[in-house]
């Protein structure tokens, strides 16, 4: 099992930057693939973005695509989430998951992931 914790989150407006932080520990974290998540209020968990264990492969929703970036420093046992142009929808917590996974795959389904974090609130005020 890993634990996670996400921090980085906060408020800021529309059309700024934050950067999201994902910080592993109790297994070897450079064996997972993982992901991030988010949750607005009254609407369903969305896949927002995903890392293959060794960072070579990385996929992100629609939604979010060329205004996020997932990267992982595997010495530091953390994956991060960079935020740019950020907009009201945007608006969620955050969610950082992980899978034992090998493989060069990255995953966008919330049920493939084993371990969640707890989550860090993310306000985009307009």
């Amino acid at each position: 099992q890993v634990q996670l914790v996400e921090s980085g989150g906060g408020l800021v407006q529309a059309g700024g930057s934050l950067r999201l932080s994902c910080a592993a520990s109790g297994r070897t974290f450079g064996s997972y693939a993982m992901g991030w998540f988010r949750q607005a209020p009254g609407k369903e968990r969305e896949f927002v973005a995903g890392i293959s264990w060794s960072g070579g492969n990385a996929g992100y929703a629609d939604s979010v695509k060329g205004r996020f970036t997932i990267s992982r420093d595997n010495a530091k046992n953390t994956v991060y989430l960079q935020m740019n142009s950020l907009k009201p929808e945007d608006t969620a917590v955050y969610y950082c998951a992980s899978r034992e996974d090998y493989s060069p795959n990255y995953y966008y389904q919330s049920i493939r992931y084993d371990d969640w974090g707890q989550g860090t609130q993310v306000t985009v005020s307009s």
